[in-house]
């Protein structure tokens, strides 16, 4: 008899205990969750879900092939074939699968508030670089960002919009068009500046614009450095002297590149009380990949999947193309200056487990 109350307390006690042990897992999901109730995006056409789509540029892709492997098979402004690392980064944190395009009309307020994108493809930090295909400039996005600011105030509150916007994350992503659009192709800043004074220009505008960020109330920051892009399909296509390798002098840029913004956020860091400012790599990941395609499951790296892969990009890259690949997870590049969406989501899976730990 007493062998039986036992039991029978044990069992209680076990389903007290699993009770409480499930409501503790639902206030830490919870609590979890709430660290970052909302993704910010600010760059180029890394983190541009369609802005361009609705200002008057050349530089577009809301038309097939892109977007083929998104949902639904729709284009949808994404320089990809599918998703992009914000998307990625924002279901991570629980948040949506997708990042809206501030610009598209289709949305408002109650899709940005959870997350959002200003970013426009083409654009850099430098003035300069916005104005060669007419795109977005880098401190417009600001402008954006403070209307929107704004409308979330008037939607959520003073308060509560003011807290959401401390817990919020803000990722910016940008830099390459600076070099690859801008510098080394047009003469003006490259006759102003040797490189590396060019990189002290830029890293000065990004520094600036992280300072207005946290000005405005953002307190949860991570800048994105550059990858190695003397090995986008584009640049080893003009390498053909070097039998179309990496052109190793702008991999070397961009590694001097992103030590410079590296020091720039340790000393934000110290300059900036309560920020937390972190800077995310994607050089040696990518260049991994690049390096070790057979260990991610790729077959292509020095082309891309849309077209002949050596050169098209935007409206280069059309349903009429007929060299276009079939399975784009095999290529580590959509077109000749952009991932795939497989890359996307490892690079940004990357991220998630390593720098941005530090928001979860």
């Amino acid at each position: 008899m007493q062998t039986c109350n036992f039991g029978k307390k044990l069992n209680m006690a076990i389903k007290v205990f699993s009770f409480f042990f499930f409501v503790y897992l639902l206030v830490e999901m919870h609590e979890i969750s709430a660290m970052v109730p909302a993704v910010i995006v600010f760059g180029d056409s890394t983190v541009d879900p369609g802005n361009n789509n609705q200002i008057s540029t050349v530089l577009k892709s809301n038309f097939a092939p892109y977007g083929r492997d998104y949902f639904g098979g729709q284009p949808t402004g994404r320089f990809s074939n599918g998703r992009i690392a914000t998307d990625f980064i924002s279901e991570a944190y629980g948040i949506k699968p997708t990042i809206p395009a501030y610009l598209d009309p289709k949305f408002d307020i109650r899709d940005f508030a959870t997350g959002v994108s200003f970013a426009s493809a083409g654009t850099g930090y430098d003035n300069a670089t916005s104005d060669v295909l007419s795109v977005i400039p880098f401190w417009k996005e600001m402008v954006y960002y403070k209307e929107f600011q704004d409308k979330l105030r008037g939607y959520l509150g003073n308060d509560i919009a003011n807290h959401h916007l401390s817990e919020s994350l803000h990722l910016i992503s940008i830099g390459t068009n600076d070099f690859l659009e801008n510098y080394y192709t047009f003469p003006t800043r490259s006759s102003e500046y040797p490189v590396d004074k060019y990189e002290t220009f830029l890293i000065g505008i990004a520094s600036n614009f992280i300072r207005e960020l946290y000005n405005l109330g953002a307190r949860k920051i991570a800048i994105s450095g550059l990858p190695p892009m003397g090995c986008l399909p584009l640049e080893r296509t003009t390498n053909i002297m070097q039998g179309s390798a990496c052109i190793e002098e702008y991999n070397d840029v961009a590694k001097d590149f992103n030590q410079k913004l590296q020091d720039s956020v340790t000393e934000l860091n110290r300059e900036l009380g309560g920020i937390q400012l972190v800077m995310s790599n994607p050089y040696y990941k990518l260049l991994e990949m690049i390096q070790n395609p057979i260990l991610f499951g790729f077959e292509n790296v020095a082309t891309a999947c849309c077209g002949t892969g050596y050169f098209e990009m935007s409206y280069l890259c059309d349903r009429m193309n007929p060299f276009t690949c079939s399975d784009a997870n095999k290529y580590i590049f959509w077109d000749s200056f952009h991932p795939t969406e497989k890359t996307n989501f490892i690079l940004a899976d990357h991220a998630f487990k390593t720098t941005l730990t530090v928001f979860r």
